[in-house]
């Protein structure tokens, strides 16, 4: 069966620490796959907080996004109260879409990688619009 292979970053940006809670487990009793994207989207969050942004206000005070695409590889099972550290960092930035690439990591074993594609989006005006240029300069400075 051909997969979707993601690859992961020579670097990333931005990292933070998440953990495992029991709401997170299938009935497998390890790491939902659900989960693997609500931990992603945390630490996009928090990245986002780190440039002093939102999801709902890049920094215009109009401007949020909408996700266009998802892909996530499932590497290795993530178990109750596992660690994790979520890389984050921007590629494929234009004027109008980014992606976003995790990588989900327990000590020293990588168990996902998570990619989105997403646009810039107005709420007002229902449709996508242009990045501001105060988030393309927040986020330009390393983008591979």
């Amino acid at each position: 069966m051909p997969r979707i292979k993601l690859e992961k970053l020579d670097n990333y940006r931005f990292c933070c620490t998440l953990n495992i809670r029991v709401g997170d487990l299938n009935y497998g009793s390890h790491l939902a796959n659900d989960a693997v994207v609500a931990l992603a989207h945390q630490a996009r969050i928090e990245f986002f907080e780190s440039l002093g942004v939102t999801e709902l206000d890049l920094g215009d005070g109009k401007t949020g996004l909408i996700m266009a695409d998802l892909a996530v590889n499932f590497l290795a099972e993530g178990f109750l109260n596992d660690s994790l550290d979520v890389y984050c960092d921007v590629t494929e930035l234009t004027a109008k879409s980014f992606r976003m690439c995790h990588s989900l990591v327990r000590a020293d074993e990588e168990i996902a990688r998570v990619e989105c594609g997403l646009l810039a989006f107005s709420y007002d005006e229902r449709k996508v619009v242009r990045l501001p240029e105060s988030f393309i300069k927040k986020i330009k400075g390393d983008i591979k």
